[in-house]
């Protein structure tokens, strides 16, 4: 297929039918983040269609392309999220037979607004890749057209309807926040605007953990990462599209990383403002408009970034609330070690200059010192919290900050509980696998038939995958043997043993 000129591109956005299905979304100023950030900031308010994303604007101006014995034959896409309901809303308004095929791990709230919606769903596989490859098979089989996600220039031009809307709602825009994961909605609205407008700065914006776009830039190519992060799973993308990126190589100005916690930090900014609750990918734009304000000192700017999607998981909010603050720098967590004995606490909450304390864990462990796991208030940031370290260090405690320390705030902060009596050649690991129900016992019985569990924790966040923290008795024989083991089982895994928040509140090297 030839590659579509900007120009094409534009006609094909000005010309795509989406509202027979999509609505025109508001561009909603966000007052109290305005005020606090002192820029203008404009949200997009993707979250307010049918199927509460923008997904739906590429799905249907792809059905409405296709040639009429297309249409009769029926679609299918692979989807376990947004992209499945805009493309069975858009199959049901023009009354076509679409299938969706979705991982058996999908959570039942999804399955179920998409056969709501009259499409037919398939569950096949464990993990999206699985459902994907038979989804293709599906697609040769039945003589169905397959909608892809993002990879194409129907879907790309139906994503930058949004665009078209944004300057019609706000031609003094400086600079446009985009989320990326498979890069269909940033190359959409980029080759809009820089057509027309190419003043305006195009910033992309991925999670750390799921950088597919950035990895792209620097390599020349699309390049598939290893793995992803799955906490923001609406851009959880490996490889960027081929088309995608080369409009996003041509049209972007700039890539912005975030972290998890930034993110948390930004559901909770678009709930303050609007009411309205984002998934963790829909608030990933309005997290890297918020670094780059910091980044670049910026002020008095008019800044737009986009609410892609509000179809989060009631039980993921746990989750976001509990670590919002630490997105925000507002709150730090530090490991004291304090004198063991009568008023050793009470010393050290002197030394707060009254701050909240918003967590303490403590077990007694040796007769002369203590290592106690607290989360102060720090509303000034990070100067706030460099400012205490420094004055803790200098009336003799050791303090060792723990606010970026993922395995410190998943696992250890409900686990201070003291170092194991006997000796033990313990190795510790942090695992990331897809939720489902079988998935603990799967893991349970892979691993722990190789080697004696010494340490175990295990938390649902009602999240689309579980975090395990795990300990095991292995000697350099049969350390090797064991990776083979991890490798096998086929879950994301990182070797821990070294981490410090370990180290002072569960292994014995932390302990006197």
């Amino acid at each position: 297929m030839s590659q579509l000129s900007a120009a094409q591109y534009l006609k094909k956005i000005l010309l795509a039918p989406v509202y027979e299905a999509a609505v025109e979304t508001k561009l909603q100023p966000l007052a109290k983040l305005s005020a606090r950030l002192n820029n203008h900031i404009l949200l997009k308010r993707e979250d307010l269609q049918p199927v509460h994303s923008f997904k739906l604007r590429g799905a249907y101006n792809k059905l409405a392309n296709l040639t009429e014995a297309q249409k009769q034959r029926g679609v299918i896409a692979a989807s376990a999220g947004n992209h499945a309901q805009g493309v069975a809303l858009s199959a049901q308004r023009m009354g076509l037979k679409a299938t969706i095929v979705m991982p058996r791990t999908t959570p039942d709230i999804k399955v179920n607004s998409v056969r709501a919606l009259g499409a037919g769903v398939v569950l096949f596989g464990e993990a999206f890749d699985e459902a994907s490859t038979h989804c293709k098979e599906l697609a040769a089989q039945h003589g169905y057209t397959l909608i892809p996600p993002f990879d194409d220039p129907d879907v790309i031009a139906g994503q930058g309807t949004v665009a078209k809307e944004l300057l019609q709602q706000d031609a003094h825009l400086d600079k446009i926040f985009i989320p990326v994961g498979g890069g269909g909605l940033a190359a959409g609205i980029a080759v809009y605007i820089k057509q027309l407008l190419p003043d305006i700065k195009i910033i992309a914006v991925e999670p750390e953990d799921a950088a597919c776009l950035k990895e792209a830039l620097q390599q020349g190519e699309p390049v598939t990462l290893s793995k992803v992060g799955l906490f923001a799973d609406g851009v959880a993308v490996k490889t960027i599209g081929a088309e995608t990126f080369r409009l996003c190589q041509k049209y972007i100005d700039e890539v912005i990383t975030v972290n998890s916690d930034e993110i948390c930090a930004a559901v909770k900014d678009i709930f303050d403002d609007t009411r309205a609750i984002s998934e963790p990918a829909g608030a990933l734009s309005l997290a890297g408009l918020k670094k780059y304000c910091h980044q670049h000192e910026l002020k008095n700017e008019r800044l737009s970034a986009i609410l892609s999607g509000a179809n989060v998981n009631f039980h993921g909010l746990r989750y976001v609330s509990e670590r919002c603050e630490l997105g925000e720098q507002k709150e730090s967590i530090l490991a004291v070690t304090i004198p063991e004995r009568q008023g050793a606490f009470l010393d050290f909450c002197n030394q707060l200059d009254g701050r909240a304390i918003t967590e303490f864990n403590y077990r007694f462990n040796s007769p002369k010192e203590a290592n106690i796991f607290v989360g102060v208030r720090t509303p000034l940031g990070f100067d706030e919290l460099a400012a205490l370290t420094e004055k803790l260090a200098k009336t003799g405690y050791s303090v060792a900050d723990l606010s970026d320390d993922e395995m410190a705030k998943l696992h250890v902060r409900y686990m201070v509980g003291g170092a194991p009596l006997n000796n033990l050649n313990e190795r510790l690991y942090s695992f990331e696998f897809p939720e489902h129900p079988n998935a603990l016992l799967k893991f349970l019985n892979m691993l722990g038939t190789h080697a004696n569990i010494t340490l175990f924790h295990y938390r649902n966040h009602g999240a689309a995958y579980g975090q395990v923290l795990a300990g095991f008795e292995l000697d350099e024989h049969n350390t090797d043997t064991f990776s083979e083991h991890l490798d096998a089982l086929g879950y994301s895994y990182k070797d821990e043993t070294q981490n410090q928040s370990y180290r002072f509140f569960l292994s014995q090297q932390g302990h006197h």
